[in-house]
């Protein structure tokens, strides 16, 4: 490798974030059109509630009375029912925000995975997590196990989190990881965790209880709460961390593990940090709503379109993006097809298909 390329590659891991001008423009946007969406997202559905409710809802629950301003026409809202009050604050609310972090947090290891890995093509699921999280729900679903009070999003956090630690057993090779053997040994413990969790379900054959399974694996918010939220909002939260800190890394990684050490990278140590990372941030977020597929691979090739490959802009952007795509979509999902309740992972799937087969031919055409 010549040295004027490494300069070029340093030059760029130390470029300056660009939050001033467009850039910045961009980011308050985005960050008005996400709490734009929850606020609006809340008010619709079979039961329509008025953004004033939603709002005056929220403001009393929180202790922010003092934000219900006559600004923007929000000051109370007149014959305000209780039942209409834990409407917004029991059921819509969680759900919205559940969508939002699910979104975002989905984006984010996506964008990370990709460059971790060089492959453009992978996702947060790529080490086998969402498998062995859909084993660890459907046993307790399907198989009856009694897991206390952790249910269905306790057994799913467990199963993400053995498939992660039999992923780094098989995907190292003399105490150092390799991408290309982590991701063969996520696909091999993948395969093996879907086909027992099809085996559990076809053994025990109970019509209620593969309903209920079947439901969870396509991937729903309908049974998102607020004890949930908090959980999420904590893991998402951590990993946004770990990954902004670690970003000057990651832009490093673009060039290769050669340039990366080079610049004063410890590649080893910060492939090990932002796999562990990525992995538990993936066990809760799947744990706590099913699979949801192509956030974490779409949206992360759309924000770099937008604003470049530099990680400081492309994972919080990436964390906005998804937020506010992921809400949308569970609006359809919830609202299009009422009364019915559609899973949010069967829509992002009908829209993500399409993309990646794009995405997939842009790629190869290179």
């Amino acid at each position: 490798m010549s040295l004027p390329s490494v300069s070029r590659a340093e030059r760029r891991t130390d470029a300056p974030a660009g939050t001033g001008g467009p850039l910045g423009l961009v980011f308050l946007l985005a960050l008005a059109l996400l709490a734009g969406s929850v606020v609006v997202s809340v008010a619709l559905g079979q039961s329509d509630l008025s953004v004033r409710e939603v709002w005056t809802v929220a403001t009393e629950r929180l202790g922010l009375g003092w934000l219900r301003i006559d600004l923007f026409g929000l000051h109370g809202a007149e014959g305000l029912t209780e039942l209409r009050a834990n409407l917004v604050w029991e059921m819509r609310l969680p759900r919205v925000l559940t969508a939002a972090l699910v979104g975002g947090g989905l984006a984010v290891v996506g964008a990370v995975m990709q460059t971790l890995t060089r492959n453009p093509m992978a996702d947060p699921y790529l080490l086998g997590i969402s498998s062995g999280a859909s084993l660890g729900a459907v046993a307790v679903i399907v198989a009856g196990l009694s897991l206390g009070s952790l249910g269905v999003a306790g057994g799913a956090f467990l199963g993400a989190l053995g498939a992660f630690v039999l992923v780094l057993a098989l995907g190292q090779r003399s105490g150092r990881l390799t991408p290309t053997r982590m991701i063969l040994a996520g696909v091999a413990v993948g395969a093996f965790a879907s086909a027992v969790t099809s085996f559990l379900i076809i053994w025990v054959a109970d019509p209620h209880a593969t309903q209920e399974a079947q439901f969870w694996l396509s991937g729903s918010l309908a049974s998102a709460r607020l004890p949930t939220v908090y959980t999420m909002a904590a893991a998402v939260l951590v990993g946004l961390l770990v990954c902004g800190f670690a970003a000057r890394g990651l832009n490093a990684f673009a060039f290769g593990e050669d340039t990366a050490a080079s610049l004063g990278i410890d590649v080893q140590r910060v492939r090990w940090v932002l796999l562990v990372v990525c992995a538990l941030v993936t066990g809760v977020l799947v744990a706590g709503s099913g699979t949801i597929g192509f956030v974490g691979l779409l949206i992360p090739h759309a924000v770099r379109a937008l604003v470049g490959p530099d990680h400081r802009r492309v994972l919080p952007l990436s964390a906005l993006v998804g937020a506010v795509f992921l809400i949308w979509v569970d609006v359809v999902a919830r609202i299009a097809f009422e009364p019915r309740d559609l899973p949010v992972g069967i829509m992002t799937a009908m829209l993500g298909v399409p993309v990646f087969l794009w995405i997939l031919r842009r790629k190869v055409d290179r």
